[in-house]
Formats: structure tokens, C-alpha cells, sequence
């Protein structure tokens, strides 16, 4: 059983990334939880990643709450661009090479895209949430979030390729939206959205 202050469940929230940490807070905010983050257990080690959303989540949850006796909840997201035969999908964060920032991969992306028109520019943010335990039990959520793929990028908020990003239910860059319409509608919110009510149930057992 994870350890818990009176009251609320310790969950360890697998990244290190601090764009994700604060959209799962914010995700997860009303519920009965002390979050915390990998910059709390700085000598754990992660998993090698493949190309597979689900298995990568799955891995990193079950690695933190395994060493760190807690219950842990993990991503794995990508962006998946029809033009790109699905690239740079599960690879996102390493598009390009690992020596690239956030602003170098979205400038890799557009000189990939550079040629291509219309349907080519359609793109998905893919997300696969996990939730485990210390124990080994594992549940999985998936949300999508559809768009496209702009010229240039936009607007100064979220992170990652959220400025080139044209969500198409909100017609405007993930970049360009408030902190509270990115966690409507985004494939993180999503996927996290599904993992409520299990965690809650954790929360409550203690």
C-alpha cells in the first residue's frame, strides 16, 4: 500500500518534464492527493522507451510505484502527423535528435512539412495514461485530440508542438488556449480524465 498523509493518497507522478507535471496537476487537482514528482526520487532509474504508447506508460508507472512504494501514474504521448506516415508519434520527444529543444523539434517538423499541403498537414495528439500500484496492478486510459498542423507557430502557452498545433474543436493553436480550455479538451486531459475515478477509490481505501 502507498504511503499517505491523513486523508489523501501520496501518488508520484512519473516525469520530469515540468509542462506535463503542471497540466496533471491541474488535471488531477480536485482530488484527495499529495502529488509528487520524479524530481523527488532522483536516483530512480526509468525504463527504456519503445514505440508503443501504452507499453511505455505502463513501464513507467509500474517502475516508480515498484521503487518508490507508492502509487505512481505515468504518459506516454506523441503526435502523430498523417504527412509523416504517423511520425514522430511514440519518438515526439525525440524527433530530430536528442540534442533539440522544444523549439528545435517543432522547427524539424515544419522543414518536414514544408512541401506539404492540406490533408498532409492533419495531425492527433495520442496520450496513454497509466495508474499503478506497488503491488503490480495497472490500468490504462487513452485520449486523442485531432488537428492540424500549422506553418508557423503561435501563441505562447503549453509546450512541446502546442504552437503548431491547431486544435479542431477550439480552431486555434494548442498555445493560444487558456490553462483551463488545453485540460478540456487536450488528449492528456483526456486520458487522465479516465483515471479519476480509480484513483479516487485509492484515495479512499487509504
Amino acid at each position: 500500500m502507498s504511503r499517505a498523509l491523513p486523508g489523501r493518497l501520496e501518488v508520484v507522478v512519473a516525469t520530469s518534464n515540468p509542462g506535463k507535471l503542471r497540466e496533471i496537476r491541474e488535471i488531477l487537482g480536485d482530488l484527495p492527493l499529495v502529488l509528487r514528482s520524479l524530481g523527488d526520487f532522483p536516483a530512480l532509474r526509468m525504463p527504456e522507451e519503445s514505440d508503443a504508447y501504452a507499453e511505455n506508460a505502463a513501464a513507467k508507472a509500474l517502475t516508480v510505484a515498484r521503487e518508490t512504494g507508492r502509487v505512481s501514474v505515468a504518459d506516454d504521448s506523441g503526435l502523430e502527423v498523417d504527412g509523416l506516415d504517423g511520425a514522430p508519434g511514440a519518438r515526439s520527444a525525440r524527433y530530430g535528435g536528442p540534442d533539440l529543444d522544444d523549439a528545435g523539434r517543432v522547427q524539424h517538423l515544419l522543414r518536414e512539412l514544408a512541401s506539404r499541403r492540406g490533408a498532409a498537414r492533419a495531425a492527433r495528439f495520442v496520450c496513454v495514461a497509466a495508474l499503478a500500484t506497488p503491488d503490480g496492478d495497472v490500468v490504462t486510459a487513452r485520449g486523442e485530440c485531432a488537428g492540424r498542423i500549422l506553418e508557423a507557430p503561435v501563441g505562447s502557452g503549453g509546450f512541446g508542438y502546442d504552437p503548431v498545433f491547431e486544435s479542431s474543436e477550439a480552431g486555434l493553436a494548442m498555445a493560444q488556449l487558456s490553462a483551463a480550455e488545453k485540460n478540456r479538451l487536450s488528449h492528456r486531459a483526456r486520458a487522465f480524465r479516465a483515471l479519476r475515478e480509480p484513483l479516487r477509490a485509492l484515495a479512499r481505501r487509504g
